[in-house]
């Protein structure tokens, strides 16, 4: 018995001696490796191979006598970078020792990515959004009575869209000497798009917040800082113009608590950002909350005063001028809020995934229950947007999930697909003269979608690398600049501001000078 394993055994070693040679056979001749060594992953610290995937890279012949290339075989535990045309070592998670890891290859292929797209956009010509969709040809079909016009400029925005292309925006401030180091975290415009109200991070904690005045003018834009740049050590959750005493005359904040400092909503004049105006007002409005997700103002006149704030399991309603309260139970956090204009609904969306809406005229006793309508998505609410036929809303998740409502039925009637978010508190944009809707994921990544349709339109990079801390913010409007803008989208990473004019004769103000 005893020979008979001993002779089973050494078969075995004869059986993996023979297999190992014939595998070292097959790989090309500069492709070795070392299971039981570091030596090649310390090597290539500082190199981390490009291929989109390592069990389907291929390997090009140095022969000159073949031009065919050789698929690699699969080695558990190595990935064989084509480049180099070697195997190396591959360890799952973070290791200090050995830095190659399944995560950064598949953050260098996404970085490769998002170069190619920078280049592409880069192109003076681009692709047409769908195959055989062009100016020329909408306005063949449109001359010839085979195109209604309402579709017709739905198309030409698609087109328009495709062409947009980046530029950079400088920031004009008074003060020069003291550049803006600062990342942008948040960017809202007014309803004219001539202000934009800005969150910036600072470096040594906090927040600092103002506004950035925009103009147009033969075909350039310019943006200026406001000098009255205003400090919190508190974070900004949620920003929405209001019209107290003309349209966008104030700005609602929440600033969620910190350490010892309680959060608060504040109500705050638009004049105290102006540069021209020497008489400062006080704040109109401000109250405590322990923490408070979002806000938003009321449009319709029977309550053209009042504000919400979207709390830890409740809804506060706020008339600005009398201060009179009222508080609404739910059972989850509201993380997204807006009113509609022509009937005085507020519509929430909540942590669990419940939309549901509050009529303001209807009088909700103790016992009732004071949700109008409701319905739900699979996962967390980060916003939601009221269309201007307001039976319809749009409602994004923490799924990457972009819905239309049909409020009336409470289904989803059309959805957006290619948005990508796991745990970000990200807004969506409507642009309904343009026909767009946007969103920025969590990829840092732009999407644009018709919104009739569902059809994905164009996907912006970022400029800068993609980093949780830097997730663009955007801003689209058919006029930025005031009534004689440029339709186009405004976006704003790390502590750069960009431009995407729909005119492609777009010129910057630096070239434009020089052509006078």
């Amino acid at each position: 018995m005893k020979k008979w394993n001993r002779r089973r055994a050494a078969g075995q070693r004869g059986w993996f001696r023979s297999n190992r040679q014939r595998s070292t056979q097959d790989q090309p001749r500069s492709g070795h490796y070392d299971a039981s060594s570091h030596r090649a992953s310390q090597r290539y610290e500082d190199q981390i191979p490009s291929s989109s995937t390592p069990s389907s890279s291929s390997s090009s012949s140095s022969s000159s006598s073949s031009n065919t290339s050789s698929v690699a075989p699969e080695l558990p535990g190595f990935y064989f970078d084509p480049e180099k045309n070697r195997y190396f070592r591959l360890l799952p998670g973070h290791n200090n020792c050995n830095p190659l890891t399944r995560e950064q290859l598949q953050e260098k292929e996404r970085e490769k990515q998002r170069n190619k797209m920078l280049a592409e956009d880069e192109k003076p010509r681009k692709k047409a959004p769908r195959t055989g969709l062009n100016t020329s040809l909408l306005l063949q079909k449109r001359h010839l009575g085979m195109l209604p016009e309402n579709s017709y400029h739905r198309l030409v925005h698609e087109v328009k869209v495709s062409a947009m292309r980046r530029h950079k925006l400088e920031i004009q401030s008074t003060d020069n000497s003291n550049p803006n180091t600062d990342n942008f975290r948040l960017i809202v415009g007014d309803s004219a798009c001539e202000r934009v109200f800005t969150v910036n991070d600072v470096s040594h904690g906090g927040c600092k917040y103002g506004i950035m005045n925009f103009s147009s003018s033969r075909g350039s834009l310019s943006v200026e800082m406001c000098d009255n740049l205003y400090f919190t050590n508190r974070k900004v959750n949620s920003i929405c113009w209001a019209s107290v005493n003309y349209p966008d005359s104030h700005v609602l904040l929440c600033l969620v608590g910190a350490a010892d400092t309680p959060g608060c909503v504040s109500l705050l004049p638009a004049s105290l950002f102006s540069n021209s105006n020497p008489d400062q007002p006080g704040m109109l409005c401000s109250f405590k909350i322990s923490s408070a997700w979002s806000c938003a103002w009321c449009l319709n006149p029977q309550f053209d005063k009042t504000f919400s704030t979207g709390l830890s399991r409740r809804v506060i309603l706020k008339d600005a001028e009398t201060g009179r309260t009222q508080t609404y139970s739910t059972g989850s956090d509201v993380l997204a809020q807006q009113f509609a204009v022509r009937v005085p609904v507020l519509f929430n969306g909540c942590r669990s995934g419940e939309i549901f809406s509050i009529d303001l005229r209807q009088r909700v006793r103790r016992d009732q229950s004071s949700k109008a309508s409701r319905f739900h998505q699979e996962s967390a609410i980060t916003s939601v947007r009221v269309l201007q036929d307001e039976n319809y809303l749009l409602a994004a998740d923490m799924l990457g999930q972009i819905k239309l409502w049909d409020v009336r039925v409470t289904k989803p009637v059309q959805e957006y697909k290619g948005h990508y978010n796991e745990h970000a508190y990200l807004p969506i944009h409507v642009n309904e003269p343009e026909g767009l809707l946007l969103a920025v994921g969590q990829d840092c990544y732009t999407r644009l979608w018709s919104l009739k349709d569902g059809h994905l339109l164009r996907t912006i990079p970022s400029p800068h690398p993609v980093a949780n801390d830097l997730i663009p913010s955007v801003v689209f409007s058919s006029k930025l600049g005031g009534c004689r803008g440029l339709p186009g989208l405004l976006m704003a990473v790390k502590h750069d501001l960009y431009y995407f004019p729909y005119n492609t004769d777009y010129q910057e103000e630096g070239e434009e000078q020089e052509s006078f």
